[in-house]
This record gives structure tokens, C-alpha cells and sequence, in this order.
């Protein structure tokens, strides 16, 4: 399978690429009999991100986007599938869970060694190696880039975390992905309105690929941003699109997004 088929890249003109790792649908056909039936309504998707992100062609943005589901390979997952929340129910590089808890693979057919390889040299490395490109592309045509990494979640998931999650959770690996000004700006659009809820650095804190390509000493800012369907879609299937509720959160998306832009540009056009 060729890097084309494994994810879409769109490459734009600012200092911004928005990656989209959790959108894939796709699981191969040699691969289907192994799930459960359920598996294969890819429940866990980050269902509807580009339509809901349809500003970025206005921000001049690059974007990022898998073709494969999540069920098949977690691309905001270390390579190592080293645990990225320790002490928390935690889904693998592979996963083998659906976020409820329940078994993804019929009893005996979870991929063993040779498969997570497998997967991980046929659709992670060329995801990762796309990402690492326009990042350095980016960079090295402004000085500095903005990495924003696009998910979003059901509000409600016992098996992963307590209770309901803020509307949008902020994340910068504690700091340490984005500088100050950058996170400062996020913030800021949130905090100028009351409708919906936010946190900095609270359950969701940034996966790998916040906490791997974020270098603000090297010029790169990586954040994560996690949001609640509920703010733009049903939570349950069939997993509608909700146009009116979208239409209110994307002004603010948007803002969220370029108001860190906009600092990154003030700094580089001094």
C-alpha cells in the first residue's frame, strides 16, 4: 500500500498544520473477520473533524488526514506503545479495547508482535513521516510553526475518565510543547466567552504527537485539542452531524486556532 493510501496531506501556505490522526474509517478487508461485529462501525472515530474544521482552507492551513480507523493503528500512539497516561486505562499503539472496555477482536485474533510491526511499518511510519516533512517544510519557509492536533470524544466514557469531561481540553504536554504566548492566546479565545467549558492541561493533556513534535525552543508549538462531540454531533449512533450546534462552536474553533497563529507571526515579523 502506498503512502497515498494511507493518509491525505494537503499542503497549505501558513506556518500551521493541523493533524487529524483519530478521522480514518477505514479497516481492510483482510483484517475484518478478526473484530467483532461492533468494531466495525468504528464507534471511537473522531467522527466529522474535517467538515467541523472547515475554516482552515481561510487560515491557509496544511492538514493531515489518515484513511484507517483507529481499531487498526492508534497514530497518536508511540511506536514503542509505551502507556501515554500512566495509572488511567490507556488504548494501545494496536488497540484491543473499545473505549467502553469491551474486547475489540474475536476471542484469539487480537494482532500479536509480527502484526502490531506489521501495521505500525504500513501505516504509522508513513503518517509520521508526512508530519515530520511539512513541519520541516513549514519551518523552514516561516521559522516557526504551529502543530494542531484535532480530536474529539464522547463527554461521557466511564471506562477512560470520571464524570464529564470540559468542552474543550486544552493540551501542551504541561508546557512543554508550546511556549507560553502560544498556550496564553488559546486560552484567551476560550476564556472570552461563557457558553462553553475549557481546561489547560486537564485529563487530556497531549498523546505523542503533541508530546514528540512540540519544540518551541526549535520553533515548532504542538497542541492538542480535545472537545466534546456533544458540541457539534450525537454522541451515539448513527453519529449525526448536528449543523446547528456546529455553526455555534465554529467561531470559536476557529478563533482557538488563529489567535495562536497570529502570535507565532507577531513574533517571527518582528
Amino acid at each position: 500500500m502506498s503512502a497515498h493510501n494511507v493518509f491525505h496531506l494537503h499542503q497549505g501556505s501558513a506556518p500551521l498544520l493541523v493533524s487529524m490522526p483519530h478521522i480514518g474509517t477505514e479497516i481492510p478487508a483482510d483484517l475484518r473477520a478478526h473484530y467483532v461485529p461492533r468494531a466495525l462501525q468504528v464507534e471511537d472515530t473522531d467522527w466529522h473533524l474535517a467538515r467541523l474544521y472547515n475554516f482552515l482552507g481561510d487560515l491557509g492551513a496544511s492538514v493531515l488526514m489518515p484513511r484507517m480507523s483507529r481499531y487498526v493503528i492508534d497514530l497518536n500512539r508511540p511506536p514503542d506503545d509505551a502507556p501515554m497516561y500512566p495509572g488511567a486505562s490507556n488504548t494501545e499503539l494496536c488497540p484491543t479495547r473499545f473505549f467502553t472496555g469491551d474486547p475489540l477482536y474475536q476471542d484469539g485474533m487480537a494482532p500479536g508482535p509480527e502484526e502490531r510491526l506489521r501495521r505500525r511499518q504500513r501505516y504509522w511510519q508513513p503518517y509520521h513521516d508526512a508530519l515530520a516533512t511539512e513541519l520541516a517544510r513549514l519551518k523552514a519557509q516561516h521559522g516557526q510553526v504551529l502543530l494542531w492536533d484535532a480530536h474529539s470524544i464522547r463527554s461521557e466514557i466511564p471506562w477512560l475518565f470520571e464524570g464529564r469531561l470540559p468542552d474543550l481540553s486544552i493540551g501542551t504536554a504541561g508546557g512543554a510543547s508550546a511556549s507560553a504566548a502560544v498556550a496564553d492566546a488559546v486560552v484567551r479565545a476560550c476564556a472570552a466567552q461563557t457558553r462553553f467549558s475549557h481546561v489547560l492541561n486537564g485529563r487530556f493533556k497531549g498523546g505523542y504527537i503533541t508530546r514528540h513534535y512540540g519544540a518551541p525552543h526549535n520553533g515548532v508549538h504542538a497542541v492538542q485539542l480535545e472537545m466534546c462531540q456533544s458540541l457539534y454531533m450525537q454522541e451515539v449512533a448513527p453519529f449525526r452531524y448536528e449543523e446547528a450546534l456546529a455553526t455555534a462552536i465554529q467561531p470559536l474553533l476557529k478563533k482557538m486556532v488563529a489567535s495562536p497563529l497570529e502570535t507565532l507571526r507577531g513574533c517571527y515579523e518582528k
